[in-house]
């Protein structure tokens, strides 16, 4: 019997304690202890030692590399390992504690292999920071040790990965190498929210979250297009999950939310959860319609190029398990190259001439939109550029939506309130009931893949809503849109936002929503045909009166997914929505979600609230519509759910 399958079942603490780490030792672990969790890995694993290098300069670059600038590193195979170690760690070490620094990086792997089993290559990956393999294929790229994210510790037995954030992982294979590693034996990915893995192919143990400090809360995440081999993935403690279109070989346990939507070997329907089938697992055959992230390789004539896989439907698997993933390359002598220095006039001169857009890592401090204006425009980050509006002005917007490719950008609200950070599909494709004209882009979706959106915590900052999508047949695949909790400029009247993500346009499909704390609804959805796979929301914990937070007279707080009485047809699958309030009174919110009564039998699927401490006060009387029990500080840390509604 595989020792993993004893991993029990957790609960885990809400990001309220992200920040309140001296009260961290007040919550209550449930199911299990923190003494039976450190002797099963004690027996588990094997020992450690860590290495720390001398800090190196930025390594020479090949012929023919291009100029991403200084915070990208480009590694080959020729290169020492010792440098490439040096180099890996010195970053590590300066991003792991730097939650809402200025420093991006992209750490990039040309195809080859890298360390071996007796001189692995170890390294932890910090925030802002992308680690990504330079081939066609993820096995084209081999690394022989193991690329972890660990928790971080505050003080004795506070040690958590709940602010794990804003980092990336793809395109290349992990042989999990760790000898001599003690608890830290196989891949830790132990990451919460706007840290993706795409493209990875891993051999050996993974976990998504650090046991081996404590107590190792977590509350992720997203995985699209890997493969899982040598071992059952470790869920752990993480609140909750979506796995896209991949391949396991097994999955612990579930705690919320965990979905999975076009997997093989993914754990059946079982919601909520029961002892006969574990979970809560909401599981679909197949993804509706998919397109993976754009991403940056080098072929074998050594010059570079941006992949762009194609559309698909109905999809199970990866997109290169069997085969070369279907799709086309762009020379990347057709790609402006931005720096954080270039004005906002330069890079739309850029674009508005036909060229692509990479933005490197950094700081782009906007006075004017840049404009996507151009079908089939890729706009690709490296290293988690961030682009601030500073004249309250739109940070982009994308006006002919067919075929455009967002990937890797952080939106950062500015000190002047913005309308809208990011707008897909501009207004005057409107009609008069507010769709847009025409179905063009049906075979060629626009796609944004992690996308991400902060208000506050960096620096103060505001705006109205963070995504607003006009356009129809649009592919939301991993957005964060995050009013901040904590950090700098933070507060209700300080970091205001009214909503994370608006849905105009028809036929939507999002993967991996994540809206928090917004003042309003967090999302409003007033397109047909929509689907949704996957939300996790987080009510606003800072209302500071019942009366301050009415969504209308008589009407308690703000739904945090909100259906227009005019859709007809939407589909949802594993959505949830946490509430907990800090302001020491009591705040309740009517719903979590308010959907038209009027959808046809079961377009809502596998629903759940729920209070997350016994701290707050108040809560959320009704699951969906007036469906559903209550989550309140009556019975914190219990799922309310509803299996199917209407």
């Amino acid at each position: 019997m595989n020792l993993l399958t004893f991993l029990p079942r957790w609960h885990w603490k809400p990001d309220t304690w992200r920040t309140q780490h001296a009260h961290t030792t007040s919550r209550q672990l449930r199911r299990c202890s923190i003494f039976a969790v450190c002797a099963f890995v004690a027996f588990a694993c094997v020992l450690t030692t860590s290495n720390v290098s001398t800090a190196l300069a930025a390594p020479p670059t090949s012929p023919g590399q291009p100029d991403f600038g200084s915070n990208v590193y480009i590694f080959n195979p020729s290169m020492p390992l010792s440098d490439i170690q040096a180099t890996v760690d010195m970053v590590a070490n300066q991003q792991i504690s730097n939650q809402f620094g200025t420093q991006r990086y992209a750490l990039l792997f040309e195809p080859g292999t890298y360390g071996s089993s007796t001189a692995p290559l170890n390294f932890q990956v910090g925030y802002y920071t992308t680690v990504a393999g330079l081939g066609l294929s993820p096995n084209d790229v081999t690394i022989n040790g193991s690329i972890d994210v660990r928790n971080q510790c505050f003080g004795a037995n506070n040690c958590i990965a709940l602010d794990n954030f804003w980092r990336s992982l793809s395109n290349l294979s992990i042989n999990v190498t760790t000898p001599n590693a003690g608890c830290y034996s196989g891949e830790f990915w132990a990451v919460s929210q706007a840290a993706p893995m795409r493209r990875v192919h891993i051999n050996g143990a993974t976990t998504l979250m650090d046991y081996c400090t404590s107590p190792s809360y977590a509350s992720g995440g997203f995985i699209a297009d890997s493969q899982f081999d040598g071992g059952t993935v470790i869920n752990g403690s993480q609140q909750q999950w979506l796995v896209r279109n991949s391949q396991l070989d097994g999955w612990t346990n579930g705690v919320w939310n965990q979905v999975f939507s076009g997997v093989t070997n993914a754990p059946a329907q079982c919601f909520p959860a029961q002892t006969s089938c574990g979970g809560p697992y909401t599981t679909l055959a197949t993804s509706p319609v998919t397109r993976e992230a754009p991403y940056l390789y080098m072929g074998a004539d050594k010059q570079y190029n941006v992949f762009v896989p194609s559309v698909q439907h109905n999809s199970t698997g990866t997109t290169w398990g069997s085969g070369a993933t279907p799709g086309s390359s762009i020379s990347l002598k057709k790609f402006f190259i931005a720096r954080p220095t270039d004005s906002a006039e330069k890079i739309n001169a850029a674009l508005e001439s036909g060229r692509n857009l990479i933005l490197t890592p950094g700081i782009y401090h906007l006075k004017q939109s840049l404009k996507v204006t151009r079908p089939d425009t890729v706009v690709l980050g490296l290293g988690f550029p961030t682009l601030i509006p500073d004249k309250g002005n739109t940070a982009m917007t994308v006006d002919s939506a067919r075929g455009v490719m967002l990937s890797g950008i952080l939106f950062d609200a500015g000190a002047k309130n913005s309308r809208v950070l990011l707008q897909i599909g501009s207004d005057h494709e409107r009609d008069d009931h507010g769709h847009e004209r025409g179905d063009q882009n049906a075979s060629d979706p626009t796609t944004l893949s992690d996308v991400f959106f902060r208000i506050g915590g960096a620096q103060p900052g505001s705006a109205t809503t963070s995504l607003i999508v006009n356009s129809n047949n649009v592919i939301l695949d991993d957005i964060w849109a995050w009013r901040a909790d904590h950090g700098n400029g933070v507060g209700w009247t300080s970091n205001t936002a009214d909503t994370g993500v608006i849905v105009n346009g028809n036929n939507v499909t999002a993967y991996g929503l994540f809206v928090e704390h917004y003042q309003k609804y967090e999302v409003i959805w007033n397109g047909n045909g929509g689907t949704d796979i996957f939300f996790q929301n987080e009510m606003p914990y800072d209302p500071p009166s019942q009366a301050a937070w009415m969504e209308a007279p008589g009407v308690d707080g703000w739904a945090a997914f909100k259906i227009a009485n005019t859709v007809t047809s939407f589909n949802g699958y594993g959505m949830a929505s946490y509430n907990f309030f800090n302001q020491g009174v009591d705040i309740y919110a009517a719903h979590a979600f308010e959907v038209p009564s009027t959808l046809p039998a079961s377009s809502l699927h596998d629903l759940l609230t729920i209070f997350l401490s016994t701290s707050g006060s108040g809560g959320t009387q009704h699951v969906v519509n007036d469906t559903g029990g209550s989550a309140t500080s009556a019975n914190p840390d219990v799922p309310v759910t509803v299996v199917s509604y209407p």
